[in-house]
């Protein structure tokens, strides 16, 4: 799998782009805010439809205009496909794949597999539980389409209780109403726990020895689900705390409050870790994702490397590097560097000066 060009107009810093890439790696440098990310994010935002930066799609089109196209060229299984995004500021963006419009995301979302490194990526395990919770959603929406819509209804359903219980502090008639959105949180909740579950379980027997080959043998990583409840005692636990959530008029119990931890040698390294575990750990972690995908669809996503290059040290540059042989790589950086030219076989390389893309010759 690998994304063969890409097409811009009225996006962000782009009035027209066209872009071809290489199947292999793919180099996209210049000083920052010039617009090398807004090429990593429009190909996110043309597998997922959504942002990586979490925008919304009137903040990415271009400014003074109304609209904005994106148009990506995937290879997959040897079949080229084309996928069209319309982005509109005051509608609903409209989605065609081979020229047949789509209504749902979950029919684009898996077509194109991609995994996005960052550096905000390596503070994953430092930051707050939602950064966890956002990169095993992204990853499993990618993976499983059943999750990616029960997570969509799960949310749906947890923003409606949430507002019922705002509304019951003043008006108690529609109390009922709680039985309902209490089994459809039930029904949805218990798959998006089962599931996350089992993503961990996969993530652990990929992650070890990665990270063991990290760090020389020191070091042995298990991941830990941190669910905040179990599948089986979900219905009974939202009915036990009705009274803390009609109180606090917040739902308080459910996997919109799950976490992961991170542990080296029986440590939690996200109260105890140094900072070089933790970035050690989420290179590990980054890593096994692309080996999870390989396994699940039998080919390798497209791998995006913003920056992060210049946050590793040379041994863990040097991991990456090692490990990305065999994917489609496009990665951004200020300069040629050194360490890139030394270590990696470039095969296409592109100079980005303020929203102007060039082809430059090795």
């Amino acid at each position: 799998m690998y994304i063969k060009s890409l097409e811009l107009q009225n996006y962000r810093n782009y009035e027209q782009l066209n872009i071809s890439f290489n199947p292999k790696i793919n180099i996209l440098y210049g000083d920052n805010a010039q617009g090398k990310t807004n090429i990593l994010e429009a190909i996110f935002l043309s597998a997922t439809t959504k942002s990586h930066r979490g925008s919304k799609d009137k903040e990415i089109i271009r400014f003074n205009e109304d609209n904005a196209h994106i148009r990506s060229f995937i290879s997959k299984n040897d079949v080229d496909h084309k996928i069209d995004m319309h982005l509109k500021k005051n509608k609903s963006k409209g989605v065609a794949i081979d020229g047949i419009p789509i209504h749902k995301s979950s029919e684009l979302v898996g077509m194109c597999n991609i995994i996005f490194f960052s550096p905000e990526d390596l503070k994953i395990i430092k930051n707050g539980p939602s950064e966890r919770r956002r990169f095993i959603n992204t990853e499993l929406c990618q993976l499983d389409k059943i999750y990616l819509q029960y997570l969509s209804k799960y949310n749906k359903i947890l923003f409606q209780r949430n507002s019922l219980l705002k509304q019951l502090s003043f008006d108690n008639s529609q109390i009922d109403l709680l039985d309902v959105f209490d089994s459809q949180l039930f029904q949805y909740g218990k798959y998006i726990i089962k599931r996350r579950r089992e993503f961990i379980g996969e993530l652990n027997d990929i992650i070890l020895e990665k990270h063991k080959t990290l760090t020389g043998g020191l070091e042995k990583l298990y991941l830990e689900y941190e669910c905040d409840v179990k599948e089986e005692t979900f219905s009974d636990e939202l009915l036990s705390k009705r009274k803390n959530d009609l109180k606090y008029l917040s739902t308080s119990v459910g996997p919109h409050r799950d976490d992961i931890n991170f542990i080296i040698n029986d440590i939690d390294i996200r109260k105890f870790g140094s900072q070089g575990q933790q970035r050690s750990a989420t290179l590990s972690l980054k890593l096994s994702e692309i080996e999870i995908v390989k396994r699940k669809i039998h080919q390798s996503p497209i791998l995006l490397l913003d920056d992060v290059l210049s946050e590793l040290d040379s041994n863990r540059q040097n991991y990456l590097l090692n490990h990305i042989d065999d994917v489609q790589v496009i990665i951004t950086c200020t300069g040629l560097d050194e360490f890139i030219g030394n270590r990696l076989s470039i095969d296409m390389v592109y100079k980005v000066v303020k929203g102007t893309v060039a082809r430059i010759e090795k």
